[in-house]
Formats: C-alpha cells, structure tokens, sequence
C-alpha cells in the first residue's frame, strides 16, 4: 500500500537508508564490550536476555513470572513515499519482538524530522503507516517522542509479552538442525537501486511490509528456541552472531536461498550499499566462501531492511537453507 507518489523523494534527504545505516557490526561490538555486566545492585526484575550475544530485544522476567520483551529501532529513509516508510520502519520494529517468540504489546513512536526543510505533513504521513503496522499487529500506540533532526529519521520502541521458558535466542542452535529463512533476500541491493534511480520494487516493498507474526508463531508452536531476524548485518553477519553465540558452525546452501525478484539485476547494476559491503569484510575471517563468487557473497552480506526469521528448525512454508552442525574449528559459516 502506497499513498500518491511522492513529489518530495525522502531517500534524497539522507545520507543512506534503512538498516544500511547500521553502525557496522565490528565497530558496535567495540562500542559495547564491557557493558554486558553492569548491572543494578538491587534488580526491580531479572535480566533473561540482555548484550551478550547480540539478541535482537532484551527481556526480563517480572516479579509476577511475566516475561517482558523489550527493543527499539529506528532508521532513515529507505523508500520514497512517507506513509510506507512508517510502515516499514513500525514492521522493522516489531520484528524484533517476534525474533524473540513475543508479542507486541505497544509501542511509542521516535521521529526525527528536518524542520524547515521537509513538510510537516510528510511527518505525518509517516506517523500514520507506523500507526497501520501496529494496528495490524494488535499492537498499541501511546504517543512517543520527536526531535528537530538534520536528516528524517523514524522507528518505535516496542514492548512485548513473551513466555519466559520458550524464548528465541541467539545462542540456542544446536549441531543437526535444521537452517530455515522466512523471507527472501535481496532487499539492500533493490533500495539502493531505488535511491539512485527512482524505481520502486513493489515485491520488496511487500516484503519490507510483512509482519514476522505468523512466522514467529510457526517457529514458537514448532518448539524452536534458536533464531534471529535478518537485517543490517546481513544473513552472514546475522548467521554469524547466532553460530558464535552457540558453539557451531552453520553450512549454507547458497543455491537454497530465496531471492527477490531483480535482486541479481540490482546487483548487476552496482547498486551495493556501503553497508553490504562492511557486512562482507566483518565476516570474511569467519565464514568459508570458496564455493561462490564475489556476487553471490554480496547478496548473502546483503543489509536487510524488515528481513525474515533466520531459524534453527524447520517451520511450515519455509524454505531450508542449509543447517547446523558441530564447530568446524574457528568457522562460524560455511558455504556450498
């Protein structure tokens, strides 16, 4: 769903857009090592999930036994029309919650808005795609907070429920398991094609639109307690973080993965973010590429925006990339 096409192009006020704009996953490890142990001397709740593996929301688990998810993410724009870049940003934010097996309870809106520069109605319009996403979610809305920004920026943080005892983590996948992916790559590469060109993939923006709900409820029903979403660090930064965290090694079937349509014509055409390509450096010393060439490692570095469910365990409709199995030395991924 797009509103009018849009006279103002948003992507042209930024410097990149979506989870591209990711600090990259190196650098963010530096910037929180040290953090995972500091914590309160007197806890109001206990931390069951927080930094140390790099999980996608935080949860902690009341007094009362209630499991609490909580995540916050915003970025610049990563298409054009206003109202769905609110919906991919409030889509993009509520993933986190169904990466964790929760469900998102409400939600407050983060906007930051070039004054002066961009129309307050576009503001707006971008305020009223979150507001669908939630709404189709069964998520609530309670206001939120905006800033006078040099670029337009938006997202949400979102609160959720989830049972504490069949949380989805990082660190969970174990070796003979199977390696399943809910939504087809190639987002990064056909954005980029869009900011430089102007054209709209309306598959990727379908894709970008689509809750992860029902994929999480599959993965939870399933049994599954290992998973993650893919999104700025790409489905060998993201697979990368979850075998680390786990003590295996992930083995890819390249010719398995799902791509969108144009995927490989974007790619062709130059159009690799930055961000893709710091995805790729980051994981080189980690990962076994030998077996595909120099493109066909970019798409799988690819920065995700709103991505699918990478999950340890097979879920109906899925397809299966590939699977765990026990470390293979210092080689958290493995390609074939």
């Amino acid at each position: 769903m797009t509103s009018a096409p849009a006279r103002i192009r948003l992507t042209q006020y930024a410097h990149g857009g979506g989870c591209a704009c990711k600090i990259p996953p190196g650098e963010l490890e530096d910037v929180v090592a040290g953090l995972t142990t500091a914590g309160p001397r007197d806890p109001a709740a206990e931390l069951v999930v927080g930094l140390d593996d790099g999980d996608d929301a935080a949860v902690v688990r009341t007094a009362g036994g209630q499991g609490l998810v909580l995540t916050t993410d915003f970025f610049t724009p990563v298409v054009d029309d206003a109202r769905t870049f609110g919906r991919i940003a409030a889509a993009n934010a509520l993933s986190d919650v169904y990466a964790m097996g929760g469900t998102p309870v409400v939600a407050v809106n983060l906007l930051g808005w070039p004054r002066g520069v961009l129309p307050a109605e576009l503001a707006a319009e971008v305020l009223r795609g979150g507001l669908e996403i939630a709404q189709e979610a069964g998520c609530h809305v309670g206001g939120g907070h905006s800033i006078d920004d040099p670029e337009p920026k938006y997202g949400m943080a979102v609160t959720g429920v989830v049972d504490v005892d069949r949380v989805i983590t990082n660190s969970a996948a174990a070796a003979g398991t199977a390696l399943s992916l809910t939504k087809p790559l190639g987002v990064g590469v056909l954005n980029s094609r869009m900011k430089a060109t102007g054209e709209v993939s309306e598959e990727a923006v379908a894709s970008m639109t689509a809750l992860n709900r029902d994929a999480s409820l599959a993965a939870v029903a399933a049994g599954i307690r290992a998973g993650t979403d893919v999104t700025g660090f790409g489905l060998l930064g993201h697979l990368h973080k979850m075998a680390r965290a786990s003590g295996v090694t992930a083995v890819v079937d390249a010719a398995a993965v799902p791509y969108l349509d144009g995927a490989r014509r974007a790619l062709a055409g130059g159009h690799v973010s930055g961000g893709t390509r710091r995805n790729l450096d980051w994981v080189r010393p980690h990962v076994d590429l030998t077996a595909v060439d120099g493109d066909e490692a970019l798409l799988l570095a690819d920065a995700q925006t709103s991505g699918g469910l990478l999950l340890a365990g097979e879920v109906p409709g899925a397809p299966v990339i590939g699977e765990f199995v026990p470390r293979r030395g210092d080689l958290t991924v493995v390609v074939r």
